[in-house]
C-alpha cells in the first residue's frame, strides 16, 4: 500500500435493525481495515458503548426500542462518550430530520443509498479527529495529574484544586461569562499552581515565613506554570489565569504588576476564590477562619484596592446565601 493510501484504523459501531444493512456496512468497513461491531437496535448499541472503546458510531435513524435520535442524545449526554463522533444514517432527506439530528448532537449525516466513497471519506475524517481528541485528553490528564501530585505533597491543601474549580465555575456562571471562559476556569482551578513543581519542597512546605530569596523563587511559579501549559492549544484561555491569579488591582501583585482591567476577568475570579479558600483552610501557621471572618478580611482587602469589588460582592452573596454552602463547609473543615 502506498503512503498516500494508508488509513487511520479504529473501531466502528454500526446500529441498524436491518441485517442486510449491517452486513453491508460490515463488509465495506472491514475490507478497509476497520474493526466493526454491530447492534440490531438502539438499546443494544448503548450496551456496546459500555463494553468496548468505540471510535465512531453509525446509527440508523429508524430503529425499534430507541431510535437513532434518542441513542445519539444519550451518547452525547454521557461525559464518558460525548466526544465519540456519531453519524446518522437515514433514507429520509427531510430538513426537519437533519435539524433534529443537529439538536441531539450528531456530527454528520449519510443518506441511503449510501455511497461507498462518501462513507469511507467521512469515516476516515471523523476518526482522525477522534484520535486527535484522544491525544488532547491524554495531555490534559497528564497536566491534571501533575497538578494534583503537587497538591498532594501538603496535607493541609487537600481538595484545594477541586474547591477552586467549583467556586470559580459557579462564580463565572453567575457573572454570565461565555462558555469558553467557564471551561478555562474549570481547567485553571486544577492547574493554576502547577508551576510549583519547580519550587523545592523545603520552600513549598516551610511552616514559617519565607526569606526574601525564597519568596522570590515562589513568585516565579505563575510564569513556570504558564510555560508548562503553553504547548497545549486548548489551554490558550487558561494561560492568562495561571500567569495572573496573583496580581492585585492596585498593581502590587506578581509576576507582572498588572492593574485594574489589565488583569483578565477570569484571573480576577480565581484571585477571589483562591484567597477565600486559603483563609478558610487550616495551615501549619494558622487556624481555619470561619466564613464570616474570611469575608470580613477580604472586604478590608477590597477597600485597599486588591480585589475586584464587583466580583467579590457576587462571591460574597453566593457564599452567604448558601448557594455555595457545601463547598464553604468543606473548606472550613480543612478538607
Amino acid at each position: 500500500m502506498l503512503p498516500s493510501q494508508q488509513y487511520v484504523y479504529g473501531t466502528i459501531l454500526v446500529a441498524d435493525d436491518q441485517a442486510a444493512n449491517r452486513e453491508l456496512f460490515d463488509e465495506l468497513l472491514s475490507s478497509e481495515g476497520f474493526n466493526v461491531l454491530t447492534a440490531d437496535d438502539g438499546a443494544a448499541a448503548l450496551e456496546n458503548m459500555n463494553l468496548v472503546n468505540i471510535d465512531l458510531v453509525l446509527l440508523d435513524v429508524m430503529m425499534p426500542h430507541l431510535n437513532g435520535f434518542e441513542v445519539c442524545a444519550k451518547i452525547k449526554a454521557n461525559p464518558d462518550t460525548y466526544l465519540i463522533p456519531v453519524v446518522l444514517v437515514t433514507a429520509l432527506s427531510d430538513k426537519q430530520d437533519r435539524i433534529e439530528g443537529i439538536r441531539v448532537g450528531a456530527d454528520d449525516f449519510l443518506t441511503r443509498p449510501v455511497d461507498r466513497t462518501e462513507l469511507l471519506t467521512r469515516v476516515r475524517s471523523l476518526i482522525k479527529l477522534k484520535h486527535r481528541t484522544d491525544e488532547l485528553e491524554r495531555a490534559e490528564s497528564v497536566l491534571f495529574s501533575l497538578a494534583r501530585s503537587i497538591e498532594g505533597k501538603d496535607p493541609y491543601t487537600y481538595g484545594h484544586c477541586e474547591r477552586l474549580m467549583n467556586y470559580s465555575v459557579s462564580l463565572g456562571e453567575h457573572l454570565c461569562l461565555p462558555e469558553e471562559q467557564i471551561i478555562a476556569l474549570r481547567r485553571a482551578g486544577i492547574v493554576h499552581d502547577i508551576g510549583k513543581v519547580a519550587v523545592p519542597d523545603a520552600i513549598l512546605l516551610k511552616p514559617g515565613k519565607l526569606t526574601p530569596e525564597e519568596w522570590k523563587l515562589m513568585q516565579e511559579h505563575p510564569v513556570v506554570g504558564e510555560r508548562i501549559c503553553a504547548p497545549l492549544k486548548s489551554f490558550r484561555a487558561v494561560l492568562p489565569i495561571i500567569r495572573h491569579h496573583h496580581e492585585k488591582l492596585d498593581g502590587s501583585g506578581y509576576p507582572d504588576g498588572l492593574r485594574g482591567d489589565g488583569i483578565p476577568v477570569t484571573a480576577r475570579i480565581l484571585q477571589v476564590v483562591d484567597v477565600y479558600d486559603a483563609l478558610t483552610t487550616k495551615r501549619p501557621y494558622k487556624a481555619a477562619l470561619s466564613m464570616t471572618e474570611a469575608l470580613q478580611i477580604m472586604n478590608q482587602e477590597v477597600a485597599k484596592g486588591w480585589w475586584d469589588p464587583r466580583i467579590f460582592n457576587e462571591f460574597e452573596r453566593l457564599i452567604t446565601s448558601g448557594a455555595l454552602n457545601l463547598l464553604a463547609k468543606s473548606a472550613e473543615a480543612g478538607h
